[in-house]
């Protein structure tokens, strides 16, 4: 009788909980999707304007600076809108980038097979660790201080401008960001995360920053840098 009545107890609360998790990762990818969008869009507004490239400080102030500030305000009206607005500077960002991809003499396959490998990256990683239900919370020290290092490494790279530790960098964050988004999926399954708004902006990070390094590989590759 003591056992019937625990599992009585115990079962809606694990119910409630498996809702609750499918709930914040259906309207995480839901608002993902969106983003998504909307950062392409402003990457293509750029692109018809003929936007220049900002300073790399610019770019890395916004960055991590503007996620910060969701992170702060992720239980505000506020963080909605931030998060488009984050996004959406992001694409304007990338606009030019891509543009500088696109002159080089193989760009538009550059820039598709960058594309089409950070889908299959992102969809496959990410299929995999909802379907498998396993937890990667491990991964989050090193992929933290991983990043750290190749962050150090692309500062560095700026000046030295070698072409052999581009091709370095850029391979070990594809391979690390690869691990975060097993981490950050891993993190509304597992970790009880449960704001959607965060967990998009993490999430968009990491497409963003392995599309970038996955153009700069495929450049290197082909000859073209």
């Amino acid at each position: 009788m003591a056992t019937e009545r625990v599992r009585s107890v115990a079962t809606p609360q694990a119910g409630t909980g498996v809702l609750a998790t499918n709930k914040v990762i259906r309207n995480t990818y839901l608002l993902l999707s969106m983003t998504l969008a909307f950062s392409a869009a402003m990457a293509f507004v750029a692109l018809a304007v003929g936007a220049q490239p900002v300073h790399w400080l610019v770019m890395l102030a916004v960055f991590i600076g503007m996620p910060f500030g969701i992170q702060a305000l992720r239980n505000s009206v506020w963080a909605l809108p931030l998060t488009f607005a984050f996004t959406g500077i992001m694409g304007y960002i990338l606009g030019p980038i891509v543009g500088l991809y696109l002159s080089l003499p193989n760009g538009p396959a550059i820039v598709g097979g960058a594309l089409a490998s950070t889908a299959v990256v992102f969809v496959g990683l990410s299929a995999y660790a909802l379907v498998t239900r396993k937890d990667f919370s491990f991964l989050g020290g090193f992929v933290f201080v991983g990043l750290l290092v190749a962050l150090a490494a692309i500062i560095a790279n700026l000046f030295l401008a070698l072409p052999a530790l581009s091709l370095a960098i850029s391979s070990a964050v594809v391979l690390l960001i690869s691990a975060a988004i097993l981490w950050d999926t891993s993190r509304m399954v597992h970790d009880g995360e449960t704001n959607y708004v965060v967990m998009t902006v993490s999430l968009f990070a990491n497409i963003y920053v392995l599309f970038m390094h996955l153009m700069n590989l495929f450049a290197l590759l082909s000859g073209d840098n």
